[in-house]
């Protein structure tokens, strides 16, 4: 990390956080981070992708646009300072800190149909992000079901394009207690799936825990 980006981390200190929470592989967690609020993912064991998707939280047809974010940065991985955009063009969040280096916004979430694709009919009934998005949204409500999943970003995830233009899903960068922060720019509902996925390196064939912090806005 660069000196501003240590003395940023420096500053938020976990004990300080209003709000701190593991999630179990397998799980998620959907919560409203206001404008000018930090969230923190904390990589627990390692090598554990954590599957999120992003909305205006007062208007949740206005969510993260894939295509908006990589034309804009000129880049398909995210890192520090990269704005996540939403549809509108404004940026729903901005990654402040980083010190694993590489996160993907194009592998997408695990399906059941996509692992039976990938992976074999015997994966059919495994668990996958896709399962855990649909109840995080159905959870939260205010009118967010099934059709309002859309592109998602893979933190800490490490899907290498290919000069053919195809994606590898390959070992991951990331280590024990590596982590991201993201700065809301606007008030925006994250819901995150901690990715259940046995059948690639994604999560190291072992799907691990990993935490939250959130910081009010200073």
């Amino acid at each position: 990390m660069s000196t501003q980006e240590q003395a940023a981390a420096t500053a938020l200190d976990p004990a300080t956080a209003r709000l701190t929470v593991d999630v179990p592989a397998g799980l998620g967690w959907g919560h409203v981070v206001a404008a000018g609020e930090t969230l923190r993912m904390v990589d627990l064991h390692g090598n554990q992708a954590v599957d999120t998707l992003f909305f205006d939280a007062h208007d949740h047809a206005n969510r993260y646009s894939a295509v908006d974010t990589i034309a804009a940065q000129g880049s398909v991985y995210l890192t520090v300072g990269s704005r996540l955009l939403a549809l509108d063009g404004a940026p729903l969040v901005t990654m402040t800190v980083d010190t694993c280096g590489r996160h993907d916004t194009l592998g997408g979430a695990c399906s059941q149909e996509s692992n039976i694709v990938r992976y074999g009919e015997h994966t059919r009934h495994m668990h996958a992000c896709r399962n855990t998005f649909i109840a995080e949204a159905l959870a939260y409500g205010h009118g967010l079901e099934k059709r309002d999943l859309t592109h998602n970003v893979n933190f800490f995830m490490n899907v290498p394009l290919t000069p053919e233009g195809g994606l590898r899903f390959e070992d991951g960068i990331s280590a024990p207690g590596k982590y991201l922060d993201l700065r809301a720019d606007r008030d925006t509902l994250v819901l995150i799936s901690n990715c259940p996925q046995l059948n690639n390196p994604c999560n190291g064939y072992d799907p691990t825990p990993v935490r939250l912090h959130v910081w009010a806005a200073t």
